[in-house]
């Protein structure tokens, strides 16, 4: 975990070895001074020496200034140090999850995704801001303030030695017991977000059921279970303060006294005991920070061990070692093709596929809610790969070729396509930025959206909502294609992308298509079979099955679905 998370430091190796570096001169200058303010009351208060009074003044001075401009240094490093890593942590997983196959985004819900690169990371930055200074500090002033304590009095300083273990089982206990809470409190943060996504997202919904008090009653559910969760983890936190309270008051109650008898024996000075306390403050300051570091690492652990889970995470979908570079043509050939979503060939969704579609044909996909329809066209740019058999674009492997290759010679138009926050034109140039004026025109206009682009006030710059919630779902449906259509594909997939759409529009938007791309491989998945009956040839899809394959006259007579379909959509417009 640990080496995984290293490789983000990059640039911000210099702040993460300079900020120990200040931490321990700052720590040396702390030390010191204790010494000197003992040397200070036994050589000079004591003995009314002023000349030796001033002298120690000043170098007490210096030691102070010296420890603040390390102070300083310490801050400003180590905050470097840590914005920067986060930010290149951010980085790394978000440029880790556009790499993600359709199954691992499945694998880690995109809830989940985003609080591990929101909440996960800010509590990694808390951690390291901590783990620089204080875990730098702590042991380093607690070796140099037990070594200057048995300098000063050997027997004194056993009561340090028997303190500090009875203190390591207390806090070994206490994160031993707040871990496993700790790591459910962040999946349940999952939860949360997922929640609230939902529920964003489909405000409309809700407001139009009057659901707004179903809504709430679940985000309250997994909110106090959050509570819950956390209050049961800062019970046991909360003992790190007692304990250390105690440790500090018993340490300074025994060395005050056996200092004082050791004192009137003469077996030492004012002034040794005078650092004696001193160096006992710094000691049990430094376990108690050392406290809080384990407190905090224990919080982050949970988190980091989620970032890790992000990042090591393999896609199924990689380039092989030579891709191919160009897509000769549109011809796309399924062999032997079976799929499922977990991999498991006995819960698959596809069973043996065989089809061949020629480069240019125009063909019609068609079936009842749940046969496979999508999975089928999406395995064609390798959203997902097939769990057997072999699916080919231009005579190649869709497994040979390099994924962007493959990917911008083939424009889907999804079922539930999104439209960005920007101006309509931002949102077309997804499909070719470098698109002039007059092609984003010319692509609206083959999807029948110039017209009402053009009635808008700002026309092709009007800005979209997030998620194009501005536009009606046929608005968003042409813009989608119109985007698809900007790639100049080879393969065009409109995944039932006209079904907010008129049929009048439909049919001008399926001529247009005949007219002006000819040769691009043009797949058309629908529920109304007007959308498809013009096409070369129709798909009939059954249970993940190919049920039948022909034209329009043909499938009437040898398919029972594609008939049984036909005369209830015959009926239903009669």
């Amino acid at each position: 975990m640990i080496r995984t998370l290293a490789k983000s430091i990059r640039e911000y190796k210099r702040q993460m070895i300079l900020t120990p570096i200040f931490v321990l001169l700052e720590v040396l200058m702390e030390v010191a001074m204790p010494l000197f303010m003992a040397d200070l009351i036994d050589n000079g208060i004591d003995k009314g020496n002023m000349p030796h009074i001033w002298k120690m003044g000043i170098i007490l001075l210096a030691c102070a200034l010296l420890t603040l401009g390390f102070g300083i240094l310490v801050g400003r490093t180590s905050a470097k140090a840590a914005t920067g890593y986060t930010r290149n942590l951010r980085h790394d997983l978000y440029y880790k999850v556009q790499t993600f196959s359709f199954t691992s985004i499945d694998k880690f819900s995109t809830a989940s995704l985003v609080t591990r690169m929101t909440t996960d990371v800010a509590n990694v930055q808390m951690a390291l801001t901590m783990a620089l200074v204080v875990a730098a500090r702590s042991p380093a002033s607690l070796i140099c303030a037990l070594i200057m304590a048995f300098l000063l009095n050997a027997r004194l300083s056993l009561i340090f030695l028997a303190i500090i273990p009875f203190l390591g089982c207390g806090l070994y206990l206490i994160v031993r017991k707040a871990h496993p809470v700790f790591e459910k409190v962040f999946e349940t943060y999952d939860g949360l977000n997922n929640v609230v996504q939902e529920n964003l997202n489909g405000i409309r919904v809700v407001k139009a059921f009057v659901r707004e008090d179903h809504e709430i009653k679940k985000f309250t559910g997994v909110s106090a279970l959050i509570y819950k969760l956390f209050t049961k983890a800062e019970k046991y936190i909360t003992f790190n303060g007692p304990l250390m309270q105690f440790s500090a008051y018993t340490s300074m109650i025994l060395i005050a006294w056996f200092g004082a008898r050791l004192i009137v024996r003469g077996d030492m000075t004012t002034g040794d005991l005078t650092g004696m306390i001193s160096y006992a403050m710094m000691i049990l300051m430094s376990l108690m920070m050392f406290s809080m570091v384990f407190v905090m690492l224990t919080i982050s652990q949970a988190s980091a061990k989620r970032i890790t889970e992000v990042l090591n995470e393999e896609s199924a979908l990689r380039n092989p070692e030579e891709p191919v570079m160009e897509v000769k043509d549109g011809s796309i050939s399924f062999r032997n093709v079976n799929f499922s979503y977990s991999g498991d060939m006995n819960k698959l969704c596809l069973y043996d596929v065989d089809l061949n579609i020629s480069s240019g044909e125009t063909v019609g996909i068609l079936g009842g809610t749940g046969t496979s329809k999508s999975t089928l066209v999406q395995l064609i740019p390798r959203l997902y790969d097939a769990t057997s058999g072999t699916v080919s674009v231009g005579g190649i492997d869709v497994k040979d070729y390099d994924i962007r290759t493959l990917r911008n010679a083939v424009a889907m138009v999804l079922q539930k396509n999104e439209l960005f926050s920007g101006t309509i034109k931002e949102n077309l140039r997804w499909g070719n930025e470098n698109a002039s004026d007059e092609e984003l025109r010319e692509a609206c206009r083959m999807a029948q959206a110039d017209s009402f682009i053009s009635e808008m006030p700002d026309g092709y710059d009007t800005l979209i909502e997030r998620g194009g919630t501005n536009v009606s779902g046929g608005q968003k449906q042409r813009i989608c294609i119109a985007r698809a259509l900007l790639k100049k594909p080879k393969i065009l997939i409109l995944d039932d992308s006209t079904s907010a759409v008129d049929t009048a529009t439909d049919a001008m938007i399926r001529a247009s298509l005949r007219e002006y791309i000819p040769e691009t491989t043009k797949i058309i998945i629908a529920q109304r079979i007007a959308s498809v009956q013009d096409a070369d040839k129709i798909i009939v899809m059954d249970d993940g099955r190919i049920s039948a394959v022909g034209t329009h006259e043909e499938l009437l007579e040898k398919s029972d679905i594609y008939r049984e379909v036909f005369n209830s959509q015959q009926k239903g417009g009669e």
